[in-house]
């Protein structure tokens, strides 16, 4: 009897699961919306004036709409707007059918940024029978008598006028124009037998930078855009420069979502005079570069990065592809792996060297393991660690193809593993003591520059921290000339201590692979924050900080009126060449209005009483129609002769300036003044104008590099505003774009 009760409460449950599926998905509701409500008759018939229809993702808007629930019909008359997938329908009277997706109009105008199209008698189609009819991306619309632009305005100049024009939406949405032929305002300049163009962005073009440049000569940048679907895309590149001969190159993307991005770039150059401008150094005809790309993340937690910069001489950056130079002018080669978990992550990091006239520290690997702070049990102890073994080989630049015969190679292992102890004392005050230690070991260094056998050293640290955070409030505080709407003042001064003794052996008996590099600013007392291994030494700092923020709320946000952060260290034990306490840094933040700027950062050495280093930069933006940034970039000479000295140092100005005259024009002046031998180093000034269609700018740059000869550019660059050269502000993070190059 058991048995039979469980067969049967099986079979009953087998057949409600089959009943459920078997029903039909509820079917989309159907929202009808009016001034005046709409009129609905017992066979479903409705009507309404100034109506709104919605069915799954189409809104349909008119002035007069009638309709049948039945069939899925609906006219609609007066000031119809139709959203429809992804495209926008605009029309005087549109059938629209929501059930079919199927529609009709006498005449319509539609688009999808940055491609709109006009037409008359529209009609569409299924694109494959075996859709079902209801996609509204399985619909093909035709229409006659049409045309389609990339200017947005209502009258375009530039447009291409069709016998009948073909619009395809979907993921690869597309315009096929027939009989085509291009107009600039009223007069026909080229016809089309057949013509395709995407719906987006990604439409193939050319790009033209025609310019002259005093050590180019006459020159014109070509580039050909080439989308072939969402999978693969490049840039074909083509220059000539008079004085230097003719180059080029392709660019290709490979978008292979989730194996990631990849880019490969090679451009070459037979250059007629490569020492023209370098004359210390014996540049080869043939100029070149390579470079690789790859990022993805398969899985989640595992990210894979590689890259591979080749450059065939020292210059080739710096001679022609300025933008990319000053961004970075010694891109390294890597490839990475890294794996994530909840507390920790194991990276796999190789850097081999390509280009032998930079200095570089391979690693043949670099494998680290990585503990985040973590909690151990249900102690209050935190626990953090990092560990890392590898083949370095630190290899020094080569000049000319010459060997400097210092370099040197060694395996290293380090191991670190840290406690911490955070506390909160009375309820504010919070209290950090910590205890660690760290083990290295190093083989024999070989090579020509090696000198150290196999070394082991361990190393101690203890220390603690101590913050704290107050507030006050002043919320009746008001103020219209800084627009302040009460005002909140948070205060947290921080102490920092660090005690390392003086380890078995010193940075000076060690290979130095990881190590300390030239800084404008303080590097980190902590570990693992301080991450240059083998330049580890004795410690006994306290690091001092104060951080205060003047709050206001503008516009219902809050935001920072001031923002002041003072830190330096206070040296209890000195090493050689170090005073009691480092220079006292600040870092300052003033916005006494949303629309004016004031960012400062300076080093002040308080035992000589002067400012080592002073950046400050004030930006005035009232308005859409101007701004203004002025700057000034300070730096005390460094002429120590030590690893960690800076060199010559700055007393520059710099002002950028943008006028907005109207819609069509623009104007951006920017300069840079070195005071310290009175040169106006560089001088921008652009002419912006905008075209409809496209955006133009005539750029004039003038650069004194005191040797002589000045370096003259001017430069016409113009982008479609259907597929842009760069970003928004993109011109002034890159000046050189404006130029080409």
């Amino acid at each position: 009897m058991t048995r039979c009760r469980f067969i049967l409460f099986v079979a009953s449950l087998l057949a409600t699961s089959l009943a459920c599926f078997g029903q039909a998905l509820p079917k989309p509701e159907l929202h009808l919306d009016a001034e005046g409500g709409f009129e609905i008759d017992k066979t479903g018939k409705f009507n309404a004036t100034n109506g709104t229809v919605r069915y799954e993702q189409a809104v349909l808007v008119a002035d007069r709409i009638s309709g049948d629930q039945t069939t899925g019909d609906v006219f609609a008359e007066g000031h119809v707007r139709l959203m429809h997938g992804e495209l926008i329908w605009v029309s005087e009277s549109i059938h629209y059918n929501y059930l079919t997706k199927k529609m009709e109009a006498s005449q319509f105008r539609t688009g999808k940024s940055p491609v709109f199209t006009e037409g008359e008698s529209l009609g569409a189609e299924s694109k494959d029978k075996k859709e079902p009819d209801n996609n509204p991306t399985n619909k093909i619309y035709t229409a006659k008598n049409s045309y389609f632009t990339t200017d947005d305005n209502a009258e375009p100049f530039e447009k291409i006028r069709a016998r009948s024009i073909t619009i395809i939406p979907g993921d690869d949405a597309r315009i096929i124009a027939r009989d085509a032929t291009l107009y600039l305002g009223k007069m026909p300049v080229f016809y089309f037998p057949y013509y395709s163009r995407r719906l987006d962005p990604h439409a193939n073009h050319f790009d033209f930078v025609p310019g002259y440049r005093s050590r180019y000569g006459a020159y014109l940048l070509s580039s050909y855009n080439w989308y072939l679907d969402r999978h693969i895309d490049g840039i074909l590149h083509l220059d000539y420069r008079t004085q230097r001969g003719v180059g080029g190159g392709p660019d290709l993307n490979l978008h292979m979502d989730r194996w990631g991005d990849a880019s490969f770039k090679y451009y070459y150059l037979n250059d007629q005079t490569p020492g023209s401008v370098s004359n210390a150094v014996n540049l080869p005809h043939n100029r070149q570069r390579f470079e690789f790309g790859y990022n993805s993340t398969p899985w989640t937690n595992l990210n894979l990065k590689a890259r591979v910069s080749y450059e065939g001489d020292e210059r080739v950056l710096h001679d022609f592809f300025e933008g990319d130079f000053r961004a970075n002018p010694q891109s390294s080669t890597f490839v990475e792996a890294t794996r994530h978990w909840d507390n920790f992550s194991l990276d796999a990091y190789a850097q081999p060297r390509v280009n032998s006239f930079f200095e570089t520290v391979e690693r043949l690997p670099d494998v680290r393991l990585t503990g985040f702070r973590q909690q151990l049990g249900d102690s209050p102890l935190f626990y953090e660690s990092e560990t890392s073994a590898g083949w370095y080989r630190r290899l020094f630049a080569e000049t000319n193809n010459v060997a400097s015969g210092l370099d040197y190679e060694a395996a290293r292992a380090d191991t670190y593993h840290q406690l911490t102890l955070p506390k909160t004392y009375f309820g504010w005050l919070n209290f950090t003591p910590r205890v660690g230690g760290r083990f290295s070991y190093y083989g024999n260094d070989s090579g020509p520059g090696g000198t150290n056998s196999e070394i082991q050293r361990g190393i101690f640290n203890t220390g603690a921290e101590v913050s704290f955070k107050a507030s006050r409030l002043w919320s009746g505080t008001t103020n219209r000339l800084l627009a302040l709407d009460g005002l909140r003042h948070i205060v947290e001064p921080s102490v920092n201590y660090v005690y390392v003794p003086a380890p078995q052996r010193g940075p000076s008996g060690v290979p130095k692979f990881d190590y300390e590099l030239p800084s404008l600013r303080l590097l980190p007392v902590e570990f693992p924050d301080y991450n240059a291994i083998d330049s580890i030494d004795s410690q006994n700092v306290m690091r001092l900080g104060l951080r205060n923020r003047l709050q206001t709320k503008r516009d219902g946000q809050i935001e920072n009126l001031v923002y002041w952060d003072l830190y330096t260290d206070w040296r209890m034990d000195r090493h050689d060449g170090q005073s009691t306490f480092a220079d006292v840094y600040s870092d300052l933040v003033f916005r006494p209005r949303t629309w004016l700027t004031l960012e400062s950062q300076t080093r002040y050495d308080s035992e000589s009483g002067r400012f080592n280093m002073s950046f400050h930069n004030l930006t005035i933006q009232p308005n859409d129609r101007w701004s203004w940034g002025i700057g000034h970039w300070y730096l005390r000479d460094d002429l120590s002769g030590s690893p960690l000295a800076l060199g010559r140092g700055n007393d520059l100005f710099t002002s950028t300036i943008f006028y907005r005259l109207d819609e069509n024009w623009g104007f951006r002046l920017h300069h840079q003044f070195e005071a310290r031998d009175g040169t106006l180093e560089e001088q921008d000034y652009t002419i912006y104008r905008d075209m409809r269609s496209w955006t133009a700018a005539l750029t004039l740059r003038k650069r004194d590099h005191r040797d002589g000869k000045d370096d003259y550019t001017v430069a016409f660059t113009f982008s479609l505003k259907a597929s842009p050269r760069f970003g928004l502000g993109g011109d002034t993070v890159k000046p050189a774009r404006l130029l080409g190059y």
